[in-house]
């Protein structure tokens, strides 16, 4: 069989590591074989290629240093970095927020993990792995022509030397610069020179080529260049509407928290294509992200309505009916996703609170073993939280503390497993204990303002008042619309007007 076929034969079959070693036996035989080296060049790029619509993970440089912000106190209802406090929906004592301060999600995206460092000095303490781009070479000064020695491939070295490409030379192949482009974006992670080869293409297609305009955008929007961005991706669109440029536009505006214009844009998009669940789902995650989860789940039941297995919309769902009082409907759902075929340990987790909160209690304990027999070492801590979560519910102090304490072996920084812990060290008599849980978990979590107001309860009852002023404003600072919190500080103000 000749061996190109088969190359082709594994790269369309998704066996990408046969196809580059196929590939790479057909370069050492004859290193200037451009079928060979598009074909390898294609297939490297297959092994890293992750979509760049969803993949919009906020570093610690764009929340340190954001010069695109236009308003520095948005208005209402307008923002996504101040989320209002909910139309329609369960407000933030009822449903817990990231510490970014927006509602946790139903369903994981990016840049909607609780996790999330909310300031610079929580990002710094917190590791992250940066992804950053590999150095970048120094030109050598020479140029070479296609089919030369800048195709030769050096089992070595790297498969192709970027500083000695002639990228005008490429620029002029459309067959050959597509997928060099591909790989340098996504293989290489060199924007720069990304951003050089896709600049000389589209002027070499005189300006007509919508798809290297829509690279363009994408290189601009990698290095913070959000404005050129949008006038890339809106170039493309006159030429050709593409469902995803209508995404990638998308994305420019939410990244310059401008998410009406971000719905407007996803509208646009529904007019050319009716019915596209992405777009949907995109004027959903906007609408949910303002806390305004009226007009979410009724978008997330329009994707429904085009796409009956979609997992993050009935995920969304699930979590909505959850946080409203409505465990059986929410039940129902997930249901629909063990169903389906998911099997992890969220779903059984929820499944597990569902039940509880449904009054199926032969069935709570059972989902929450299959969710430990199921946990990872990310997911262990919050298991054992909901297991202590049920035992309170339940009355049983002593499983509820074993729980917690579980949860804190697990993951020594949940900051709702040191609360609760002070609580129940509080009626236990152990104040010292107590409030050495609350300021740990105040000071691992910014946005919670449970430890404040119990912190501030505690210095109440045993006559510190100052101290549990203070801990009450700092409360409200994190939830306004705390109702005891602001009967509490009244009580105070009077206690000190007396004074």
């Amino acid at each position: 069989m000749d061996p190109l076929f088969l190359a082709y034969s594994f790269y369309r079959r998704r066996k990408v590591e046969q196809c580059v070693n196929l590939c790479s036996q057909m370069l050492e035989k004859n290193p200037y074989d451009q079928a060979a080296w598009a074909l390898k060049t294609r297939a490297l790029t297959e092994q890293v290629y992750v979509d760049e619509v969803d993949v919009d993970e906020e570093g610690i440089a764009e929340m340190a240093m954001d010069d695109n912000s236009i308003a520095q106190v948005a208005r209402p209802g307008t923002s996504l970095k101040v989320p209002g406090t909910g139309q329609g929906g369960p407000s933030q004592g009822v449903r817990p927020t990231s510490q970014s301060g927006r509602p946790l999600s139903g369903f994981v995206r990016p840049g909607t993990q609780s996790n999330r460092p909310g300031t610079m000095e929580q990002a710094i303490r917190t590791p992250r792995t940066a992804h950053t781009a590999r150095p970048v070479t120094s030109a050598s000064g020479r140029h070479v022509r296609l089919g030369t020695a800048s195709m030769l491939s050096n089992p070595d070295g790297p498969f192709i030397n970027l500083s000695r490409l002639n990228f005008s030379k490429y620029a002029s192949r459309q067959n050959l610069a597509k997928a060099l482009f591909e790989y340098i974006f996504h293989h290489e992670n060199d924007v720069r020179n990304a951003l050089e080869l896709a600049a000389l293409a589209t002027e070499a297609s005189q300006f007509k080529d919508w798809w290297w305009k829509v690279q363009l955008g994408k290189c601009y929007y990698r290095l913070g260049l959000y404005r050129d961005a949008e006038r890339q991706f809106r170039s493309g669109l006159k030429q050709q509407d593409i469902v995803d440029t209508y995404l990638y536009l998308a994305k420019v505006y939410v990244r310059l928290d401008q998410p009406l214009t971000a719905i407007e844009v996803y509208t646009q998009g529904l007019e050319k294509f009716p019915g596209e669940t992405a777009l949907l789902t995109g004027i959903a995650r906007i609408h949910e992200g303002m806390n305004d989860m009226t007009d979410a789940v009724k978008f997330y039941k329009d994707v429904l309505h085009y796409d009956s297995m979609h997992v993050e919309a009935i995920a969304c769902i699930g979590t909505h009916h959850f946080y409203t009082d409505q465990p059986e409907i929410a039940l129902k759902f997930y249901r629909r996703l063990l169903q389906m075929g998911v099997y992890n340990t969220q779903l059984f987790n929820n499944l597990g609170l569902c039940c509880f909160y449904a009054q199926q209690y032969d069935m709570t304990l059972t989902c929450f073993e299959r969710a430990l027999s199921l946990a990872t070492d990310e997911t262990t801590a919050d298991v054992w939280y909901n297991i202590g979560h049920v035992a309170l519910g339940v009355g049983d102090m002593n499983l509820a503390y074993q729980a917690f304490r579980m949860a804190l072996s697990a993951n020594n920084d949940h900051a709702e497993a040191y609360n609760n812990l002070g609580v129940l060290e509080m009626k236990k008599g152990r104040l010292e204990m107590a409030r050495a849980f609350f300021q740990a978990s105040a000071s691992l979590s910014s946005m919670m303002f449970e430890p404040h107001y119990n912190f501030g309860a505690m210095c109440d009852k045993l006559g510190d008042f100052q101290s549990s002023y203070n801990a009450i404003q700092r409360s409200l600072d994190s939830f306004s619309d705390h109702a005891d919190s602001k009967e509490l500080l009244q009580q105070l103000e009077k206690h000190f007007s007396l004074l």
